[in-house]
């Protein structure tokens, strides 16, 4: 990239950075106002959102193209997937080690706060639950009902990782295409790609029109992305002024805070360790570079998925980082919209902490076996979790199922867990970044 390129790109990072600042600050002075900037924020993020299917299945199945040999897929799959496995583990063994050294849990929630945030009334925990999540999240009773689908409705049910296996094999295969891409559900138009690509490597020159055109769709998107990019501090300024502004206005993240914020400041150190220590101890150790330097060029898309909470959205971003970072087309665009599904680094080490946090807070006696069944439970569900704002909660359910805990003290967190979320997604695409670059140098 020209040093023109870079100016420009600095520039623009410089602007989000002054976004966010001034959003913060006007969302303390003025918060009202703040949060009547919604409508803007919103139209941003639809805008990255319309893009993402589209360019996620081009972006896929370009990469694969570029393979050349799909002999090759076996070493690039393997290598994506060792990478993504070993960081989500290391996450949780994090949370794990976090969580039990602090124990934000013991002694902090008082019995009002309790009474104040776990549901109650008539109905299953699940049914509890999913009223709550359906405030939290903005999603509808419907859409968070389909989503929770396979969790028991009683309270003796527990299931564990051999469910969420099952989903997560049942998710690779689409009964319609349609469906996924109208729902936005990356994993499987992702296997498609792949599927679709390998087809089409073998095929040669009989599939030349169809692999230019491709190619074309491909760079036509990233040229709208460019086009965004150029109102992306706008858009940015909107949505963290509005979120923050609405929290300011409501006058209760102090009083959360004060109950929880042993969990919030374990979950955020746990998550600092991971995104500042470890992964970029994996980028130097595999590559011989500066991480805090591909930090950087990396910092657009790390700013978009703090102010958007959804990884899947910052695609479009992260793509165009990595471009400019001088990682090759078949790793970023193999690596990248896989890593918006499956790789959640941020997710599986908030799990881990929340569940913990949640038996500490309600004196329920974990056991070591408990605490094994939650890192494999977490490691998984962080797996299957949406690419969307808050999709944690929902797999969280699962994970709290899977030692017995009830699923309605995850009220206890739902009020702080907008701002958690912003931080894990923040963390899950970092991991998606340096993935990407480790993968990249792997096959060079």
């Amino acid at each position: 990239m020209g040093e023109r390129g870079r100016n420009g790109d600095f520039r623009l990072t410089l602007w989000i950075c002054v976004a966010v600042v001034l959003a913060l600050l006007l969302a303390v002075i003025l918060p009202n106002v703040a949060h009547s900037l919604e409508i803007g924020g919103e139209i941003f993020l639809r805008l990255l959102k319309v893009i993402v299917v589209p360019l996620v299945f081009t972006s896929v199945l370009s990469g694969m193209l570029s393979l050349g040999d799909v002999s090759k897929l076996g070493r690039l799959g393997f290598t994506t997937l060792s990478y993504y496995l070993t960081t989500t583990v290391i996450a949780v063994l994090i949370g794990l080690a976090m969580v039990n050294t602090m124990q934000p849990g013991v002694g902090a929630v008082n019995p009002e706060f309790v009474a104040a945030h776990v549901p109650t009334g008539m109905g299953t925990p699940k049914e509890k639950i999913t009223q709550s999540l359906q405030k939290s999240t903005g999603l509808t009773y419907q859409q968070v009902s389909n989503v929770l689908a396979e969790l028991p409705s009683g309270e003796s049910q527990t299931p564990g990782a051999s469910l969420i296996a099952r989903n997560l094999l049942l998710m690779l295969v689409p009964e319609n295409l349609f469906v996924a891409a109208a729902e936005m559900q990356l994993l499987p138009i992702i296997t498609f790609a792949i599927l679709f690509g390998a087809v089409l490597t073998s095929m040669a020159s009989q599939v030349v029109t169809l692999t230019a055109v491709v190619e074309q769709a491909n760079a036509a998107l990233m040229r709208f992305v460019l086009a965004l990019m150029r109102v992306a501090p706008l858009g940015i300024f909107c949505l963290v002024a509005a979120r923050f502004g609405k929290a300011v206005a409501e006058q209760r993240l102090g009083e959360e805070l004060s109950q929880i914020g042993g969990y919030f400041l374990t979950v955020l150190l746990g998550l600092a360790i991971h995104s500042v220590i470890v992964l970029p101890l994996i980028y130097w150790w595999m590559i011989r570079k500066n991480p805090f330097a591909f930090l950087g060029q990396m910092s657009k898309a790390l700013m978009t998925a703090f102010s958007t909470a959804s990884s899947s959205a910052t695609v479009p971003i992260t793509l165009e980082c990595a471009e400019h970072s001088g990682i090759s087309k078949q790793s970023r665009e193999f690596v990248i919209p896989l890593g918006s599904t499956v790789n959640m680094d941020g997710t599986a080490l908030y799990e881990a902490v929340a569940a913990i946090f949640i038996a500490q807070a309600i004196g329920f006696d974990l056991t070591p076996f408990n605490q094994v069944v939650i890192a494999v439970t977490a490691t998984l569900a962080s797996i299957g979790a949406a690419g969307i704002p808050e999709a944690g909660l929902v797999t969280m359910l699962i994970v709290l199922n899977a030692v017995g805990l009830p699923v309605e003290y995850i009220g206890l967190i739902l009020s702080i867990d907008w701002l958690v979320d912003r931080f894990r997604t923040t963390v899950n695409v970092w991991g998606d970044c340096v993935g990407a670059a480790v993968v990249d140098n792997t096959l060079r």
